[in-house]
């Protein structure tokens, strides 16, 4: 297009500059002599006097100079047309191309919300590697959702909590995304989802789920995750199948799996990382039943303890008592909520339960005196489990259990020495050092 202006341009300069010339050479030409004819023939000087000589060479001048204008006027309007040709043509040709340029956009678009066309944001996820780089969370429009989704088809619900509802999104055929809808749209809302995005788009991990990405549309807010398929540890130890499926091996394996994560969060960012809000449905499991930690919404950097503004937040039966009584918070928290998940994973019982019409009691205090009697434990253990582990590990795990729920948090243990404590439980072929015959070792599938 530039070169078509330019082009033009370029013409309309060279034919006025030859229209100028033309008139310049036009009326600086001499007059033609004025020759005798015989209609017009040289007489001598009589009584009638001849017209002067002046009077005829200006008649004969102005003849020439009304040609010259007539010939000037003629250019400077076919110009002027040729001109005005080309710029309806040039702006006939600028329309058609932004015409054309809108129609593959819509068109880029209805493909794009028909799961046709992958995105710069879809070639990313495709590309996408757990563990990969820092800072990698895309903006995603809520178009894109809305076709992944079904328009968030009840039939897509993965599961919900208090944050949100999560969807399973298809974007193409090959890549599956779990989008959560965040609740309401309050100040508590869109703090939760900007630590969310701030916290997640810098950490990338084996044992923290990934975020890929996030969107904003008006006062909605979203936010997309890699898709665990077995869902949450807590589904899976409280729904219908009770835990069936996790024998003492796995579940040794995702405490490995969280211990690693929290590891991850309080040693090795900087600032320190506090989760503040570990529970068994915080805790997600992949395919081959690797954990990840989830729901970063209440997580606070320990340079930010020391707000007056952060009000106490938690789940019931995982926060730290120090925390709901003095307003205590430390990586010490994250390890009592820890010590609960373990005693979920060992009893197969809920954080807290109903005991009676009005009464409810903690699994801690339940399980505390259980935990330090060794004749008992082995018959209060979860059933899946019961009689299928080495009573040696098992007494080990009651052990770290004890610690980590203990009410002085000073008392409690450092997470790096609950990982190395539970690596030798866990087997090789799972993440851990413990050799374990292939016939005792889990199915996977």
């Amino acid at each position: 297009m530039k070169l078509l202006v330019l082009v033009i341009v370029q013409f309309w300069i060279l034919g006025c500059c030859w229209v100028s010339a033309s008139r310049v050479g036009l009326s600086e030409r001499p007059s033609d002599p004025v020759v005798p004819t015989d209609k017009y023939p040289i007489l001598p000087t009589s009584s009638v006097a001849a017209p002067p000589p002046g009077d005829a060479v200006r008649v004969v001048h102005v003849h020439h100079q009304d040609l010259d204008n007539k010939i000037m006027i003629g250019l400077i309007a076919s110009v002027s047309l040729l001109g005005g040709i080309l710029l309806l043509l040039t702006c006939f040709w600028v329309y058609r191309v932004h015409k054309l340029k809108k129609f593959k956009n819509n068109h880029e678009t209805s493909d794009a919300s028909k799961g046709l066309v992958l995105s710069p944001f879809l070639s990313k996820l495709a590309s996408f590697k757990p563990g990969g780089k820092k800072g990698s969370a895309a903006a995603i429009e809520y178009q894109l959702l809305i076709a992944a989704t079904n328009n968030f088809h009840k039939g897509n619900i993965l599961g919900e909590g208090g944050l949100g509802c999560v969807y399973k999104a298809q974007f193409n055929d090959k890549f599956h995304a779990a989008v959560k809808k965040l609740h309401g749209a309050g100040q508590d809302t869109e703090r939760e989802f900007q630590n969310e995005v701030d916290l997640l788009s810098k950490i990338r991990h084996r044992n923290v789920v990934s975020l890929l990405g996030y969107c904003i549309h008006n006062e909605m807010r979203f936010l997309v995750y890699e898709i665990m398929p077995n869902g949450s540890l807590d589904s899976y130890l409280h729904g219908p199948s009770r835990g069936r499926s996790l024998t003492w091996h796995l579940r040794m394996k995702i405490a490995l799996d969280i211990a690693r994560g929290l590891e991850y969060l309080h040693e090795h960012c900087n600032p320190t990382v506090i989760h503040r809000d570990l529970k068994s449905s915080n805790i997600l499991l992949d395919s081959n039943f690797n954990a990840k930690l989830s729901d970063f919404g209440l997580s606070i950097t320990a340079g930010n303890l020391e707000k007056s503004n952060i009000k106490v937040s938690g789940t019931l039966g995982y926060v730290a008592p120090e925390y709901i009584l003095d307003g205590k918070l430390t990586d010490k928290s994250d390890v009592y909520a820890f010590g609960v998940v373990l005693l979920e994973l060992l009893f197969g019982r809920r954080p807290v339960e109903k005991v009676a019409e009005a009464q409810r009691q903690s699994l801690v205090t339940w399980a505390m005196p259980l935990l330090k009697d060794r004749s008992k434990l082995p018959n209060v253990v979860d059933p899946v489990i019961k009689n299928a582990m080495d009573l040696k590990h098992l007494y080990q795990v009651a052990a770290v259990a004890v610690l980590c729920v203990q009410t002085e948090p000073s008392y409690r243990p450092l997470i790096t020495d609950v990982l190395h404590s539970f690596i030798p439980l866990v087997p090789v072929e799972l993440g851990g050092s413990l050799k374990v015959s292939d016939n005792a070792l889990p199915s996977l599938k």
